[in-house]
Order: structure tokens, then sequence, then C-alpha cells
């Protein structure tokens, strides 16, 4: 599912125009945007969104195969909730 079509989905559950759907969408990314810069961690229903720190690291340039410095960085991590998971592999009787 692209954007377009999470946008057209949120639209027909919610009854929500096109048009509003689009800004509900776009303002949650933003605002989750918004908290990860400021390092707290965004909890939903869905699980956690979390900036993961990495820390500097020694690689190689595949090409040359020169030994290269990686500088440490940080990255968003997503960790799904049990409910999540639960809707992903039910439990069999």
């Amino acid at each position: 599912m692209n954007q377009g079509e999470l946008i057209a989905a949120v639209a027909k559950s919610s009854g929500l125009s096109k048009r509003g759907a689009s800004a509900a969408v776009k303002a949650a990314w933003e605002e989750i945007g918004k908290s990860l810069k400021k390092g707290k961690p965004v909890r939903t229903t869905m699980g956690t969104f979390m900036i993961s720190k990495r820390k500097a690291t020694r690689g190689r340039n595949p090409q040359t195969g020169e030994l290269i410095k990686i500088k440490a960085s940080k990255a968003v991590r997503f960790k799904a909730s049990a409910g999540l998971k639960g809707r992903l592999n039910p439990r069999r009787s």
C-alpha cells in the first residue's frame, strides 16, 4: 500500500473526503517526525516509533576494498505491538 492508497482507505473508513484524509495522514506523519526529532518515542496501538543510534564503525569500499570509516548516525526504528503481531499471526485453534 502506498500513501495514495492509504489516504483512499482512510477516507473510505472514516467518512472523510480524500482531501481531509490526506491532510490527516500527512499531519500524523509530520507530528511523528517532530516528536522523533526531539528524541521522544511515539507510541500507538500499532507499535512504537523510536530513534536508534548506530555507532561509528569501519567498513570496506566494495569497489576498491579500501577501509573506510562509517560515521555514527541515527535511524528510525519501529517495534510492532502485540496487537499488531496478533493480527499478522493469529493463533490457530
